[in-house]
Parts: C-alpha cells; sequence; structure tokens
C-alpha cells in the first residue's frame, strides 16, 4: 500500500483571492466605508487652509481654495506671537483642573456603589448620578450661573455659615472661572464614567472576593488587593483618553457661561478658533488653530499610550 506522504504546507492564497472570498463581507461594510470617507475624511481637506490665506469670493469652495494665496506657516507664527500664551494657560489651566476632578471621582463613586449592599440604594444613586450627563449644557450654565449668582443660593450659604460677609461675584472673577468649569465638566461625566468602572468591576470574579472572605480580609483590603488591580487596565485606557484630550476642555460651557469681563480667563483654543475662524471671518487663521490643538492632542496620544506600554506590565494600552 502506498503511504501518503503529508504536504510540507498549504500554499498562502493572494490579497487578491482572500479578498474574493470575502466579497459578501465587503460588500456589508461598504455602506459603514463610504460614510466614514465622507463624513470623517473629505472634510479634512478644509486643513489646507491654515496654509493659505483664504477668503471666499463666490466660485465655489474648492476654486477659491486653490486660487488663495499661499502663505505656508505663516498663520501658526501668528498665533505663536499674539494670544498663544494667554490661550494655553486658560486651556491648560482648565483642563488640568478637570482632570482632577472629574478622574479619580467616577472610581471612588464607583467603589463605594459596589459596596452598597441595598439594591434600592445602589440604584437610586446610580440614577441620580448619571441624570446630569443627559442635561443640555444650556440647562446646565443656567443652574450654575443661578446657583453662584450674587443672590444664589451658595453666597447665602457662605455667608450664613460665615465664611464671607459679602456678596461674591464668582463670574467676575477670572481665576474663580477655570474652578467653576472644573466642577461643571466633573458633575455632568460622574455618573457616566462611574458605571463604565462599575461594568468593569461587575466582570472580576467572585471567586477572589470568596478566597479573600475566607482568609478573613476586611473590605477595604479586598478593594485594595483584588477590586483596583483589576480595574487597572479600564484605568489606563480611560487615562490615556484622558491626557489625550487635555486640551479639549469644551466649547458649550465655555460659550455659555463666559463673559467680556473675564475673556482673558474664559478664552480657550475652541472658543478662540470659533471666535477668529467664524464671527471674525478669519477663516484661515480659525483653522490654524484648531489644527494645531489636534496635532498636539494626536501627540499626547501616542505618548501617553508609549508610557502605558513601557511602564505597565499588564500592557495595558489602547493600541
Amino acid at each position: 500500500m502506498k503511504k501518503e506522504v503529508p504536504l510540507a504546507g498549504k500554499r498562502k492564497k493572494s490579497l487578491g483571492a482572500q479578498m474574493w472570498e470575502r466579497r459578501y463581507l465587503f460588500l456589508l461594510l461598504l455602506p459603514a466605508l463610504v460614510w466614514v470617507i465622507l463624513i470623517c475624511y473629505a472634510p479634512m481637506t478644509g486643513l489646507y487652509m491654515a496654509f493659505i490665506n483664504y477668503t471666499p469670493k463666490g466660485n465655489g469652495y474648492f476654486t477659491d481654495m486653490v486660487q488663495s494665496q499661499f502663505v505656508g506657516l505663516d498663520w501658526f507664527k501668528y498665533f505663536f506671537s499674539t494670544d498663544f500664551i494667554k490661550i494655553m494657560r486658560n486651556t491648560l489651566a482648565t483642563s488640568l483642573l478637570t482632570l482632577l476632578f472629574s478622574f479619580p471621582l467616577p472610581i471612588i463613586l464607583a467603589l463605594c456603589l459596589n459596596e452598597v449592599r441595598s439594591a434600592k440604594m445602589k440604584k437610586f444613586v446610580q440614577t441620580a448620578s448619571y441624570l446630569p450627563y443627559f442635561i443640555s449644557w444650556v440647562i446646565a450654565a443656567n443652574i450654575f450661573i443661578t446657583f453662584l449668582s450674587a443672590d444664589g443660593v451658595i453666597n447665602h450659604v457662605l455667608m450664613a455659615i460665615g465664611l464671607t460677609d459679602e456678596q461674591i461675584l464668582f463670574f467676575q472673577h477670572g481665576p474663580y472661572f477655570w474652578w467653576i468649569i472644573a466642577i461643571a465638566n466633573a458633575w455632568k461625566v460622574l455618573g457616566y464614567n462611574a458605571i463604565i468602572y462599575l461594568a468593569a468591576i461587575s466582570g472580576i470574579s467572585q471567586d477572589m472576593y470568596e478566597a479573600a472572605d475566607v482568609d478573613g480580609a476586611t473590605r477595604m483590603q479586598k478593594i485594595r488587593y483584588i477590586t483596583l488591580p483589576a480595574l487597572k487596565p479600564t484605568i489606563m485606557i480611560l487615562l490615556i483618553l484622558a491626557v489625550g484630550g487635555v486640551l479639549n476642555t469644551g466649547f458649550e460651557q465655555q460659550l455659555l457661561m463666559a463673559n467680556d469681563s473675564i475673556l482673558n480667563y474664559s478664552d480657550v483654543l475652541d472658543t478662540y478658533a470659533y471666535r477668529y475662524g467664524l464671527k471674525n471671518g478669519m477663516y484661515s487663521y480659525g483653522t490654524a488653530v484648531g489644527l494645531f490643538k489636534s496635532l498636539v492632542s494626536f501627540i499626547l496620544v501616542m505618548g501617553a499610550n508609549a508610557m502605558s506600554k513601557k511602564f505597565d506590565d499588564d500592557n495595558a494600552a489602547l493600541f
């Protein structure tokens, strides 16, 4: 009987052959691909405006761009030589204060909710903390303006307990505005981010907690040695995203709660680009400011991800 000789290995199919085999899957992917190209990538052609002196002349968007004078990096140089320090100070101050509140608080809330034994109380706190996420910034801004006004609740409380003898005009003092925006941002996302951590906690094996109970571990010991280590990958990923968005201080809240008297403290990259690019008609300058912000955010995301890979033993990186 003739013995069959096993093949050394199957011949690898070409890329074209593999795509043809999966042609129906690619057809299903096609609508989403077209949507991404049209909505996400096609508008990026407008970034060319950052390098020209664009002025609409009524000849069409692309025609006007082609006919505009090429100025290279002049708009970036102009930004760096004028308002760069002030705008970056406001942006970083607001962002870092927001990160200070909005990053640890959801973790603490999730850990506390995980220890609540009453299901009704747990659902009530979750719902109450999650509701602000659905509130429009128009309403949220009015809430803060009303509470912090001269005749608002906060001033009445401070005067009642003797911390101040006169009304504090919170929206007339620039440095106060950074703290107000940071607290408002943290209040809005507290419940939403806590749910992400609660979902990660629910995935932890109960066997580990049962073993800890047998060993006589306290609640704090279980949080320290079981829950927090298990949350580490989730914390790292959200931290990378938070660092990447450190220049995204927000637009609606700044625009709605700021006023001309504190413009030197409330003006950030987003509002600055909006004011010059759209309100003042300096389209190329606004595009240059926005492109600068996007490039810095990209570098921050890549840097934070690289640091996570280097120093995290669990390699809890974003990509």
